[in-house]
């Protein structure tokens, strides 16, 4: 009598084969770059943030101190009017550092006339009454007149000596590429008021 073999209907595992483990090897790769290069703008946008910030807390400190009204000290006899207020802006300010900062953070002194702490009552820092205190990425200036650190970039520069840029200058990684950041306020001659730039121009932001 004949015996009758049968087959399993299940089906043998098998293993991957070298072409599908090298495709999944390349996928992984690509997700990783794709992850690295994520992390590294997130990290980036997060730094640059700081500089924004800064301007535009410098730019309304500019605003305010040019409103204030200042006038000579003066001793008046009866029967007398004292002159006229004005209205001018803080003339320009020593940039904070004095250096670049390459990839590293720089702790401002707050010790006076050193660092924010340096100007006077028309002049600088102590006249905008602007200072940080936390360190910082990048090197921080205040410039009066036509020119300043994006000056052929900077649509909304000053063109006369009644305006002022703003601006930050860092190398965030280090690699000697320097990103710049502006922002500017022009004095209206016609008003009196000053029309600060209605957003922060910048070159090379992520480097």
């Amino acid at each position: 009598m004949q015996q009758r073999r049968f087959r399993s209907s299940a089906r043998q595992p098998r293993g991957f084969t070298l072409t599908e483990l090298m495709i999944v090897v390349a996928i992984i790769g690509v997700l990783a770059g794709l992850g690295v290069t994520g992390v590294r703008r997130y990290l980036s946008a997060a730094k640059t943030a700081e500089a924004r910030q800064s301007l535009g807390a410098i730019g309304r400190s500019a605003v305010m101190a040019y409103e204030r009204n200042e006038g000579a000290s003066q001793t008046l006899t009866p029967g007398t009017s004292s002159s006229t207020t004005t209205h001018s802006l803080c003339t320009s300010a020593t940039a904070v550092p004095t250096t670049v900062p390459k990839g590293v953070k720089y702790q401002p002194n707050a010790a006076q006339g050193k660092d924010f702490e340096t100007g006077s009552t028309t002049a600088g820092w102590q006249c905008l009454k602007f200072s940080v205190n936390q360190p910082v990425y990048f090197r921080y200036s205040y410039i009066v007149g036509t020119s300043g650190l994006l000056a052929t970039l900077n649509p909304a520069r000053p063109t006369n000596a009644n305006g002022f840029e703003a601006g930050a200058s860092g190398d965030l990684d280090g690699d000697g590429t320097v990103s710049r950041f502006a922002h500017t306020g022009l004095v209206n001659p016609t008003t009196k008021q000053v029309k600060l730039s209605s957003r922060i121009y910048y070159e090379n932001e992520t480097e």
